[in-house]
């Protein structure tokens, strides 16, 4: 019986790092990984390329969005699934934006490693290897982009890296892993409601947007530059549920009059509120003066998500709605 196709696209990372003489940097190809697990060749058929050769935190939305097209193209020409090793940096954007713009059945799964192959325990090969049966999977059609690390399965909507060097880094707050893979099985125990995609022009312009976080006495001097550092879009990290100091909710409001301005928690994980708290600066202020609510998105997930309507070319009005429909904001 023939085994399935997977394409595996390298983009470098700490699963990719060999030793430089100052440290460890991304050299090895995407062949070089594959034929480093030999077992892989018991489960699918691979071809492997290295789309990119860098950091996790070098990569760019423009990155992600050629990365799509490359997916796209891999899955139209017979591939059952496709797997992306990167750097963990950015692991859980690039997950959440292509889960956004690849717009099919066939598993797309994002993996990497904590320790790179020079150290004791490198878990690159291993996490390579369920990610491979993950996207050769029957079961894992129709979920969208996922993260495969140690063993367990996150949808790109929810996970996220929570320590700076822990193996265990990648969680999933608000849901928890979705599935697990055990030997040579791939399990689901909850499958996500809903898929969101969206559709961008052949030939898109940047449209940037700032992250900001609110922190303890900020008196908020930095909104005044925004807008003239050429950002079109901000998305703000207030305190709990959607909180900031008292001077700060007037500038807001007059950017809000101006470009989207997403309100997030920089707590990370629960949705922001609407209607619980009622002074200057609480949720119910901000919104009340125009801002938009990212609902459970938190701030790095929101921004991409604000970007990729901007460049689609989306008016406030349907940022508003998508925000609404897709993330209960």
């Amino acid at each position: 019986m023939s085994l399935p196709a997977v394409t595996v696209l390298s983009l470098g990372g700490t699963i990719s790092s060999t030793d430089v003489g100052d440290g460890v940097a991304p050299s090895l190809t995407g062949e070089a990984l594959v034929e480093d697990v030999p077992e892989i060749s018991e489960v699918a058929e691979i071809s492997a390329d290295s789309f990119r050769q860098v950091p996790g935190s070098e990569l760019t939305l423009d990155d992600l969005i050629e990365l799509s097209a490359e997916i796209k193209s891999r899955l139209s020409e017979g591939a059952k699934g496709v797997v992306v090793t990167q750097g963990t940096d950015s692991i859980e954007e690039t997950a959440f934006v292509l889960d956004l713009l690849v717009d099919e059945a066939a598993p797309v799964v994002v993996t990497g490693a904590m320790r790179n192959p020079t150290l004791p325990g490198a878990e690159g090969p291993a996490n390579l290897l369920a990610s491979v049966r993950v996207a050769a999977s029957e079961v894992a059609r129709e979920v969208g982009t996922v993260v495969v690390m140690n063993d367990e399965i996150h949808a790109a909507r929810f996970v996220q890296k929570t320590h700076t060097s822990n193996p265990a880094t990648f969680r999933s707050p608000l849901a928890g892993p979705i599935g697990y893979v055990s030997e040579d099985n791939v399990r689901f125990v909850v499958r996500p409601v809903g898929r969101h995609h969206v559709a961008l022009p052949k030939e898109t312009q940047d449209r940037p947007v700032v992250l900001h976080t609110a922190a303890l006495g900020d008196d908020g001097r930095l909104l005044s530059t925004i807008r003239q550092s050429g950002y079109e879009g901000l998305v703000l990290e207030a305190f709990g549920v959607g909180h900031v100091h008292s001077v700060m909710a007037e500038p807001l409001g007059d950017l809000a009059g101006e470009m989207p301005v997403i309100l997030a928690s920089r707590t990370g994980s629960g949705e922001v509120h609407r209607n619980t708290y009622g002074f200057t600066g609480s949720e119910s202020d901000l919104l009340g003066r125009g801002l938009i609510s990212a609902g459970m998105l938190d701030g790095p997930k929101a921004r991409l998500f604000l970007s990729l309507l901007l460049r689609s070319g989306a008016s406030k009005e349907v940022v508003v709605g998508e925000f609404e429909r897709w993330f209960g904001g």
